[in-house]
């Protein structure tokens, strides 16, 4: 049976909905105008403060202000004000300078440091074609000066691959032991993330890395040391401080199974997708990852993501623990840029090592008198890849008299 509703019922319903509709809008309208104000009074306290600093330092100080240097100051200042660790101010002209690095018009000249016991830098690897190896340097070596600044005065490898950087078609006097001096012109010459090897018949492979050319090169390290016969592999991702994670992510997609790799979860819990692996190119050998307190975030991921999704042994000594993603530099309206923390890195099991690191399954530390040799070590001696070779055999089953030996030792 068919009810008419009067013009009068339908009238009032009209209007019952829209009271409700504009008492919910009023509501809402409300709630964020107090939110907002709250957020202007703020940011005028705040405002104010600087300002009332500001008139009596220039009222009273000694000495002149270089207000260039004061504004990269306050900003760099306000980034470490907000608690994030990983926040970083770029100014202007450091700014330039890493997108000169990014897109190779700033070259080095072609090592790898390591700041051992003598404060000097030894040379740890010499890339093909670069100038350093057209100079004679040789792995072994220690770079002692770089133009007439002393190695030992400067603040750790990074400041002395600064000093060593320039302009393509630019030079650099550098001296190595021996009193070895040459001038070195910056040219191009091509880098590599991925070595490999064959260690009896444990496929070894270090990623130093992971950019843009990691996955290739790992996928070739793969199908190399497959096809000759290697019957586990371990990853050593020692010193590995992280990189792209979307390249780490196409690494594990590589060697896991099918599988959810990871999430980024922002400030309100909100997860999103940021990879998952398929079973085309699985890996199905017993794997190890070599990792130690300088392994970190995408390194940390891809050693995570392999022991959950392949049984993955990790043999080293706890992580890091940098769980968390960073930005891509956002520039300034004056050139310069800042990056920020804007998310949690959360594993595909949904566990998350940020803040702890990833507990090794084979505990092997160095020694003190290891340390002091690091820099020494072959991958042939190295006691760490020792462990974690026969560790990779035992998982194989097939265990050598050696490794069998190294095991009991340590």
């Amino acid at each position: 049976m068919n009810r008419k509703i009067s013009v009068g019922m339908a009238v009032s319903i009209v209007i019952l909905a829209m009271t409700v509709t504009f008492s919910i809008t009023m509501l809402v309208a409300m709630r964020l105008f107090d939110s907002t104000v709250s957020s202007v009074k703020e940011k005028e306290s705040m405002y104010n403060k600087i300002a009332e600093v500001d008139r009596y330092v220039r009222s009273n100080d000694y000495y002149t202000i270089d207000e260039a240097t004061l504004y990269d100051r306050l900003t760099a200042g306000y980034l470490l004000g907000t608690g994030d660790k990983y926040a970083r101010y770029y100014t202007a002209n450091a700014y330039t300078e890493l997108m000169n690095i990014q897109s190779g018009k700033i070259l080095g000249i072609g090592v790898e440091l390591g700041i051992d016991q003598t404060g000097y830098a030894k040379v740890t690897r010499v890339y093909d074609g670069s100038p350093a190896q057209e100079a004679g340097i040789a792995v072994g070596d220690y770079i002692t000066t770089v133009g007439d600044t002393d190695i030992k005065s400067l603040s750790g490898a990074d400041a002395v691959y600064k000093a060593l950087q320039g302009e393509a078609g630019t030079t650099v006097t550098v001296t190595w032991l021996d009193s070895k001096t040459a001038e070195l012109t910056h040219s191009g010459y091509t880098s590599t993330t991925v070595d490999y090897q064959l260690l009896d018949n444990v496929g070894y492979i270090r990623i130093r890395q992971f950019d843009g050319t990691t996955p290739s090169e790992l996928d070739y390290a793969l199908r190399t040391l497959t096809a000759n016969g290697a019957a586990s592999l371990v990853f050593d991702l020692r010193d590995n401080g992280g990189g792209i994670l979307e390249d780490a992510v196409n690494c594990i997609d590589l060697i896991a199974p099918e599988g959810t790799l990871a999430f980024a979860e922002d400030k309100n819990g909100t997860q999103t997708l940021l990879g998952t692996s398929t079973s085309e190119s699985r890996i199905d050998l017993p794997v190890v990852c070599l990792v130690h307190g300088s392994t970190a975030s995408a390194a940390e991921l891809f050693a995570s993501s392999l022991r959950t999704l392949n049984g993955a042994r990790l043999v080293g000594t706890t992580t890091q623990g940098k769980g968390t993603i960073q930005s891509s530099p956002q520039r300034l309206s004056d050139g310069s840029a800042v990056v920020v923390t804007v998310a949690k890195l959360v594993c595909g099991d949904g566990s998350c090592f940020d803040g702890t690191g990833l507990t090794v399954d084979v505990e092997r530390p160095l020694t003190a008198d290891e340390q002091t040799a690091y820099y020494d070590y072959t991958v042939e001696n190295d006691p760490q890849i020792q462990r974690a070779v026969s560790t990779a055999q035992q998982m194989s089953g097939t265990t050598t008299v050696s490794g069998v030996n190294e095991a009991a030792s340590s």
